[in-house]
């Protein structure tokens, strides 16, 4: 006879937060929201932690390399679609890795008589406008000069002139040298006015390049999440059915972290995968596993080595597990369920797992409950999904301009080995195809929900996450009262353009 949990499965629109005393030093300007992202001893820091408690899914129109860069510098994760040929998933992770590093190894480089024309097609080829000249043609060969952009006239000059006619030889140029600090590097590139520092070594080959553009930005973005080699964090979905062929040439291009994207994680074949990279790497490679909605989903990934666990099935937007196969739970009660034998597991073992959030985010305040119910960061893909940044097409469709928006579990994904598919063909679809309403860029957009989170958790009397989940009181709400807290009886007014006279 089946076992049945007497309990309502429940999701985060049925619960509200009672507010706590506001304290005067509740101001969102004192909220820090730094969360870990992967296992750590109890009373240590983890490895990796997140600057906002947030990442974007594992799907083909969320999370590429652009997605990945325009989180990461905001202070979260995004994990890079996997359901694509490895080469290019991992070309993807090198880009982000290669966007913001400090120091950067030179990818756009020229022989001395390479031709105008040559120069013109690396910086088409790689959108690089600074490249360097060496005697070899090679990032690290003798430094000869620089070429930006100021240094040529595309319509002015023969396309067949060499670089080293018109680049800034190398006696006009301020170097660095290796072994510099970037703070020293920064001092040079402001008390010389450049845009690009070259750092080289003693026999004058090249090392480094230091870019002004990378101090300004990161002036703007003082959250932006980056490795202890100042390279941009981000993460790679992989499935459990290729990954000894997928993880080894991601960890090459340098994934910061790994994800098995699955509907349902509670399964062998994740643990023979968290196995692998564990046997392959050891602690050296952080790996997340999921997704679960109840503890012994959760202690089984944990006991085979996931750094963290999602949880959720069936909750997203633009998922039907639960309507397809009776599968699933309501994502608060799976949270509160799962975050408490996290608890458990963590007193026991000494090793705390982090818990994600996967689904049923719908409005920016249950991205608090979700903090609250004792998730450690959520997983998002419609929200990240509406903006300029995620791959997705933006179309007019009617009045409205759209993004495309599908799900992983789609024929359109052809993400066919995450379902055990026969043939290359779904036998049934988990997902649905449609369209998200566009909201612009990411960056105004963010900045507008981490504000609402501050401002709910000041109101909960909490300046962090974990003060969150001990101070948050809960109070489960009826469809009468979902009612009464948005706009009811009254007549909304239409916007008029009014003319001034």
């Amino acid at each position: 006879m089946a076992v049945v949990i007497d309990e309502v499965s429940r999701t985060f629109s049925e619960y509200l937060l009672l507010p706590n005393l506001t304290r005067k030093e509740n101001v969102p300007a004192n909220v820090r929201l730094q969360t870990p992202l992967v296992s750590h001893p109890l009373g240590e820091p983890a490895s990796i932690c997140l600057n906002i408690p947030m990442a974007s899914a594992v799907m083909q129109t969320v999370s590429d390399d652009r997605m990945a860069v325009a989180v990461a510098r905001c202070g979260g994760i995004s994990f890079i679609f996997g359901s694509q040929p490895i080469d290019r998933q991992a070309e993807m992770v090198r880009r982000v890795k290669k966007f913001k590093a400090g120091f950067v190894v030179s990818d756009s480089n020229l022989r001395p008589d390479a031709t105008l024309r040559d120069a013109v097609a690396l910086a088409g080829r790689t959108g690089h406008t600074t490249m360097a000249v060496t005697e070899d043609g090679r990032p690290d060969g003798p430094l000869l000069g620089i070429i930006t952009s100021r240094d040529y006239r595309v319509h002015r000059q023969d396309p067949a002139s060499r670089v080293d006619t018109f680049m800034t030889p190398f006696d006009r140029l301020v170097v660095g040298h290796d072994g510099i600090s970037l703070n020293a590097a920064n001092d040079l590139i402001w008390e010389h006015g450049l845009s690009c520092l070259p750092i080289i070594d003693g026999g004058r080959r090249l090392r480094h390049l230091v870019f002004r553009k990378d101090y300004d930005a990161h002036r703007e973005n003082p959250d932006e999440l980056i490795d202890e080699e100042k390279r941009l964090v981000t993460g790679a979905g992989i499935s459990s059915h290729d990954y000894r062929d997928r993880v080894p040439p991601l960890v090459d291009a340098g994934a910061s972290v790994l994800c098995i994207d699955s509907s349902d994680g509670f399964n062998e074949w994740q643990a023979e995968c968290l196995d692998f990279v564990r046997g392959r790497y050891g602690e050296r490679v952080k790996i997340g596993a999921g997704n679960v909605v109840e503890p012994d989903g959760f202690e089984y990934l944990a006991d085979a080595g996931a750094d963290f666990v999602k949880v959720g099935i069936g909750g997203g937007s633009i998922c039907i597990t639960r309507e397809q196969k009776g599968i699933g739970r309501g994502q608060a009660t799976a949270v509160l369920d799962v975050a408490a034998a996290r608890d458990r597991y963590a007193e026991r073992t000494g090793r705390y797992v982090p818990v994600c959030s996967d689904g049923g985010i719908v409005f920016d305040y249950h991205i608090v409950l979700a903090l609250a119910m004792g998730a450690d960061f959520v997983m998002m893909g419609r929200y990240f999904a509406r903006f300029d940044e995620s791959p997705g097409r933006q179309i007019r469709l009617g009045t409205n301009v759209v993004k495309e928006y599908w799900g992983e579990g789609t024929n359109r994904a052809q993400n066919w080995a995450r379902y055990d598919a026969v043939g290359g063909q779904l036998a049934f679809e988990e997902g649905v195809d449609g369209y998200v309403p566009y909201a612009g860029s990411l960056g105004s957009n963010l900045q507008q929900t981490l504000a609402r989170i501050r401002a709910t958790m000041c109101n909960c009397g909490a300046i962090d996450i974990p003060e969150l989940r001990r101070k948050a009181r809960l109070t489960v709400v009826s469809a009468t009262s979902l009612r009464e807290g948005g706009m009811h009886d009254v007549l909304q007014k239409e916007r008029e353009l009014v003319t001034e006279l």
